[in-house]
């Protein structure tokens, strides 16, 4: 049983840590941010509501600069002052921030804040078990390791949560008859507008896909549905 101890508190640890961490982002954003007041957004949200059978959906402006969506722990929604200003400056549409508020709201009503609760105390616990193995075989370096290892499978099952969103985001924006058309070229913004060096990277190593995969991902979700339909 001692052997299992500091997997056991591993696992507490990434509970507790999770826990701390939804706290003080309700709070920060409770602290600096307002509630949207766009009424051309609103009326793309409204009927987005209406596709979802909702009566209004609430989205949020998180007073920071870097150009961003969020989806908090607790389900609300957000998007940053650098991201608003982006539309009000006519660099992204109307349309596009609706695509980002859906992705937003894929992302709270398939769990993944529950999801990554679970994941980070169970990556925890991976990286304390393989620390503990591999450092018998590898000492100095197996702590190294064991954190690479459970980093890139954090950012594996990130993408993962990032391709269900989007899928969810076409559906609706479909739904509410705003097509996907906005989501696609919203895409192929991003990297501009957050400045990134995205296209550099391995496209396992970041938590976010590239831009060509999700865009291709739209797509053939878009064959899909319509050889479901034309059955």
């Amino acid at each position: 049983m001692l052997r299992f101890t500091p997997i056991l508190l591993a696992i507490l640890y990434g509970l507790a840590m999770y826990r701390f961490s939804a706290w003080r982002t309700a709070r920060e954003l409770d602290a600096r941010s307002t509630e949207l007041a766009d009424p051309v957004l609103k009326r793309l949200c409204d009927r987005m509501a209406e596709a979802l059978d909702l009566k209004r959906i609430k989205v949020n402006i998180y007073e920071i600069d870097p150009v961003n969506g969020l989806a908090a722990p607790d389900g609300r929604i957000f998007i940053t002052r650098g991201f608003y200003e982006k539309y009000r400056a006519g660099e992204v549409t109307a349309e596009e921030m609706a695509s980002v508020i859906a992705h937003e709201l894929g992302h709270v009503a398939l769990g993944h804040s529950r999801r990554r609760m679970i994941d980070f105390s169970g990556q925890n616990a991976l990286r304390t078990a393989l620390a503990m193995v591999l450092s018998r075989f590898i000492p100095g370096l197996g702590g190294w390791i064991a954190n690479a290892l459970t980093t890139l499978l954090a950012a594996r099952l990130s993408r993962s949560d990032e391709y269900e969103a989007d899928a969810y985001a076409s559906a609706l924006l479909t739904k509410a008859g705003i097509g996907t058309g906005p989501q696609k070229s919203l895409f192929g913004k991003l990297e501009a507008l957050t400045a990134t060096r995205a296209g550099a990277a391995p496209a396992w190593l970041l938590s976010h896909p590239k831009t060509a995969q999700r865009i291709a991902a739209i797509e053939r979700n878009e064959a899909h549905w319509g050889a479901v339909r034309s059955r």
